[in-house]
């Protein structure tokens, strides 16, 4: 082995040892919190105390939710991580949008929802599956590909029953639901299009790197390991509720 090749053989196994440990630091922050659709103690409050229609504030609040949700974003990180074209980008995003919003707006709206452990495992795996999907697992394994748009639309819609179901816990007035249920959804697609834009950015730099396909299989297996930690909770959380 040369000495160039020794030394790009070394920044190589940095690089990776660096993403690992962001990695494993989104780990500690996953580790940290039992539900993937909590709301703040505050937002909690406010949800319950206001009246009427509340445009502007319900906005922020679905804004927040979405950049603050971590399993939203772990799932968006898989969706477009091998999605170069923007085009591409803008199908799925928006299948993931559409199944999202309906779920979340007829959740609340017709009451229907889930038991919050149940649903929030099931999205953890929903990143598992992305995950896998990432890595070719199940052309490997079974010799056929899923339909990844309409995986992206069905989790998509229990993504947002998710949500739906935390709204319902905090009983948001009568009046003036459905405009401050739609502010709210305008605030989560906002939300989403600033979470997208920075992964995008660094999605774009990352995949300059000669050592790009080496470093994203070591990410996808770690949003494996994040997924089923979260999943894990839940059913934990699930068990200990009953």
């Amino acid at each position: 082995m040369t000495p160039t090749s020794r030394v790009g053989r070394a920044l190589a196994i940095r690089q990776t040892a660096t993403l690992i440990l962001l990695l494993l630091a989104a780990l500690m922050l996953t580790v940290s919190q039992a539900l993937a659709h909590n709301v703040t103690a505050g937002d909690a409050g406010y949800i319950q105390e206001i009246w009427g229609v509340n445009i502007i504030p319900f906005i922020y609040l679905g804004a927040k939710h979405m950049v603050t949700g971590y399993d939203h974003i772990l799932f968006l990180l898989g969706v477009v991580f091998f999605l170069y074209r923007m085009k591409d980008v803008a199908i799925y995003v928006s299948l993931f949008a559409i199944g999202h919003s309906v779920t979340m707006l007829l959740g609340v709206w017709y009451g229907l929802g889930i038991n919050a452990y149940i649903i929030d495992a099931i999205i953890g795996l929903s990143v598992v599956y992305k995950a896998l999907d990432n890595l070719g697992a199940y052309q490997k394994w079974f010799g056929f590909q899923p339909n990844t748009k309409a995986a992206t639309l069905i989790f998509g819609l229990f993504h947002g029953t998710g949500l739906a179901t935390k709204i319902m816990e905090y009983e948001i007035a009568e009046d003036g639901l459905l405009a401050n249920l739609l502010s709210f959804n305008v605030g989560v697609e906002i939300g989403q299009i600033l979470a997208l834009a920075v992964i995008l950015i660094v999605m774009g730099y990352w995949r300059r790197s000669p050592n790009f396909m080496r470093q994203a299989t070591v990410a996808n297996i770690i949003m494996i390991v994040l997924g089923v930690i979260l999943t894990g909770q839940q059913i934990a959380g699930y068990m200990a509720s009953a």
